[in-house]
């Protein structure tokens, strides 16, 4: 029987948020189409780790530990012959990724090896009648483009940080199988080398669990502590959006969306943000937003959970004092 197949990233001993962002992907993939959901990572199997830790009690029928010692260090050889193996033993439908560095590297080349290519940076999936459509977008946000499977192979598809809500998965049962390779140090035709690392910054957004966005409704760099006492008082990481960046207001470190950083806080409240597509691309994960906008038809409450119509410099002083009163 045909299965979805989630590889989870793991990076420092830790499996990476953006990988179980990929599996809430899967579980929509796997019930959508009423198919098993296994998870597959490459990992050493022991009785006494983290890993196994993080991954009891989670609703899904295998969970593939891959490990061979030419695999302890990463090479794209290593990982594409390793997880292609998986596959012709386990022969899912759908084998689903994180976009991540690593996934990039070597993604391609496993999907070409089935006669498949990857379907890069899937933001959504949409299911009629049986069949999956995957939602893909383009010239930074200002089209979607929809792919479908094809050929007889399995379908590769990684998904974009912050597409999906990677919520707590329900408690469930499922069974922890070893898997090693059959691999030869003459496969493995690149040096190891060290991981590679994105540029430094002084600001994760990706870590906050709240964030206080602000747009061009705040009209000037000197108004922007309305909004700082406002984050403080939540005990939140202040973001914005590309007009306040591009102005120099805010570092660009702080920008959210299409050419910012993609983030899927817990709460992510936007003050005087209007919403254009190249935003929301990049916070639309958010497991709830509240929009603070004196515009009715701003986009921004197309995508809000909660909303208030108003005039951001009497809504933010206010709540900002009520949030504080609260606290004590």
């Amino acid at each position: 029987m045909s299965s979805v197949l989630v590889f989870l990233e793991v990076k420092n001993n830790e499996i990476s948020r953006i990988s179980w962002e990929a599996l809430a992907a899967g579980h929509v993939l796997a019930n959508g189409l009423s198919l098993p959901l296994d998870v597959a990572l490459v990992h050493p199997f022991t009785e006494d780790n983290m890993i196994l830790a993080a991954l009891h009690g989670k609703p899904w029928r295998a969970s593939h530990l891959i490990d061979h010692a030419l695999l302890h260090a990463y090479t794209s050889d290593g990982y594409t012959a390793a997880i292609a193996q998986l596959i012709n033993q386990t022969k899912p439908a759908y084998v689903v990724f994180p976009h991540t560095y690593q996934v990039r590297d070597f993604a391609p080349r496993l999907a070409t090896r089935f006669n498949q290519v990857l379907i890069s940076d899937v933001t959504g999936i949409e299911i009629q009648s049986g069949a999956p459509t995957f939602i893909r977008q383009l010239l930074q946000g200002k089209l979607n483009a929809e792919y479908h499977a094809s050929g007889t192979g399995p379908c590769f598809l990684s998904i974009q940080a912050g597409a999906f809500r990677a919520d707590e998965p329900q408690a469930g049962t499922f069974d922890i199988q070893a898997f090693q390779p059959k691999l030869e140090a003459s496969q493995i035709r690149v040096q190891p080398s060290e991981p590679f690392r994105a540029s430094a910054q002084t600001v994760d957004l990706n870590s906050a669990a709240i964030l206080v966005s602000v747009g061009r409704g705040i009209k000037e760099q000197a108004n922007l502590p309305i909004v700082e006492e406002l984050a403080k008082a939540l005990g939140a990481e202040l973001a914005a959006s590309r007009p306040i960046c591009d102005n120099g207001w805010l570092p660009m470190e702080r920008q959210v969306g299409s050419s910012g950083q993609t983030v899927a806080p817990k709460v992510y409240l936007a003050v005087g943000i209007s919403g254009a597509i190249q935003h929301l691309v990049g916070m639309k994960g958010s497991q709830c937003i509240v929009a603070i906008n004196k515009d009715e038809n701003a986009p921004i409450f197309e995508v809000a959970d909660y909303g208030i119509v108003g005039d951001l410099f009497e809504v933010v002083p206010a709540l900002t004092a009520a949030i504080r009163k609260a606290k004590g």
